[in-house]
């Protein structure tokens, strides 16, 4: 597995088995041939580029192209167990109607984002005075995709304002396993090079059940 998709490990550990799973903005669908591999998923795809929809079609996986900022309502409600954004949202236009969508389209959602308020990131832009460039933020200011970086304190309080219940959150840095976080503790905002949430609505799903942490997910 990469460095930049750590978060990988830790979704495969958040879906329960034989889920319904939309995962938007899938790539060439390395998520989603995880997920049916392991733990059995029915899995669909929303992506942007033609050249990942044709990567995941040759896969075998159900995948269309479209944008998560405007073809999200087309998706029918509660059609699906977990809707996952993985290392998506600071790149879409409305940050707040896509969480929003995602969590009317499915009981629950998994989103991972980069924490611009991670210290290597604070302490480039101290001594630099430019836009950092590290290895979850790998492209220059001028084509990076990412148009709304935010840090884990931004999104816990933006979930906070939309009503969403947080019901774990976990931190990635340095290519470690991931790490069960607050993120209401300042201190993860320092920590944490890319953070992922377990999301829901209070009252709209039970209690979450997901395997314990362990460092043996793939049997390797």
């Amino acid at each position: 597995m990469s460095r930049s998709r750590e978060d990988f490990r830790e979704i495969l550990r958040l879906v329960r088995p034989g889920s319904r799973v939309l995962d938007i903005g899938c790539g060439e669908g390395a998520l989603l041939d995880l997920l049916a591999r392991e733990k059995d998923v029915d899995g669909r795809g929303l992506e942007i580029s033609p050249a990942g929809v044709a990567a995941c079609l040759a896969r075998g996986l159900a995948v269309v192209q479209g944008d998560a900022d405007r073809d999200l309502a087309d998706f029918p409600t509660r059609g699906f167990d977990y809707a996952i954004l993985s290392q998506t949202l600071q790149a879409v236009r409305e940050p707040r109607t896509v969480l929003n969508e995602l969590l009317r389209i499915a009981e629950r959602a998994i989103v991972s984002v980069p924490n611009f308020g991670h210290w290597r990131v604070r302490l480039a832009l101290l001594a630099t005075g430019r836009m950092p460039m590290t290895g979850v933020l790998a492209e220059p200011w001028w084509s990076t995709p990412n148009i709304h970086l935010c840090t884990v304190r931004d999104l816990t309080a933006l979930c906070d304002d939309l009503g969403i219940r947080i019901e774990a959150a976990s931190a990635l840095a340095d290519g470690r396993p991931a790490r069960p976080i607050d993120p209401s503790r300042e201190v993860e905002n320092w920590r944490a090079e890319q953070a992922l949430f377990l999301l829901s609505r209070p009252g709209q799903a039970a209690p979450a059940e997901v395997a314990p942490p362990t460092d043996d997910l793939f049997g390797r």
